[in-house]
């Protein structure tokens, strides 16, 4: 088994090994993973955060060694806690980092970052709302993580991870965790409230707040209504999501 590490800002994993194909998901700056088959330019690997599997360009990652993998495993995390911060590479150019990205391996890369941390101990479940809040107006990018781009699943796992809990990365697998919830009312904010299309397959989830609101990505990230029905968008006067559950995760 080999293993590597994403040592620049944001990097695409693709659902194959095709510059051309669907960009899946993203791995942030720090991320580790394994790699569980290699071509001549792509590899594709399993992120030991999620377990979520995709393509990667060779180009775009460093192998390290297998004892520097499980060390990874051991440690608690360490986050950027800025939207946007910089590490210094050695040859002493600024790359910008986002935020969520992973700074433990950051020295082994021969980089420094001077910018603000957080480690990922268990957070106050009231936390979440407000680092949610942090992403507001980001575009949605299909398989984004970042404040640059993000998608609906990405924003509850980064929201969370921040806060130090694990979920999956795409709604359908979110929705199998935590316990589910009767009515809205039982909801407190932090919770996962999931939406279905039409073949009652799940295809959105959103982040309950306070007082039946929700904040969720559509088009951007963005704070909606939400009734028993789904989310009420009242800039369109309809809704634009029917409600199938909602989960407590935590």
């Amino acid at each position: 088994m080999q293993y590597g590490i994403c040592h620049l800002s944001i990097v695409p994993l693709r659902a194959s090994a095709s510059h051309e194909s669907e960009m899946t998901s993203q791995l942030l700056y720090g991320e580790h993973f394994k790699i569980l088959e290699e071509r001549a330019h792509w590899s594709r690997i399993r992120n030991s955060f999620d377990g979520f599997e995709a393509w990667i360009d060779k180009k775009q990652y460093k192998h390290i060694e297998e004892a520097e993998y499980l060390s990874l495993e051991q440690e608690d995390l360490q986050l950027s806690s800025d939207l946007i911060e910089y590490v210094t590479d050695e040859s002493g150019l600024l790359m910008p980092v986002a935020l969520g990205s992973v700074l433990n391996f950051t020295n082994r890369l021969a980089h420094s970052y001077e910018g603000e941390k957080v480690k990922t101990s268990v957070s106050k479940k009231e936390n979440l709302i407000d680092t949610a809040i942090l992403f507001l107006n980001s575009p949605h990018i299909w398989g984004g993580k970042s404040p640059f781009g993000i998608d609906c699943s990405g924003l509850t796992q980064i929201v969370y991870k921040l806060n130090g809990f694990k979920i999956k990365r795409n709604a359908s697998d979110q929705a199998k965790q935590g316990e589910a919830l009767s009515f809205i009312e039982e909801s407190e904010p932090g919770d996962l409230a999931f939406f279905d299309d039409n073949e009652g397959v799940i295809n959105h989830v959103g982040l309950m707040m306070k007082d039946n609101y929700i904040i969720h990505v559509d088009g951007k990230v963005r704070i909606d209504r939400i009734d028993h029905s789904g989310i009420f968008n009242s800039e369109l006067r309809k809704h634009t999501h029917k409600l199938r559950v909602i989960k407590k995760i935590i």
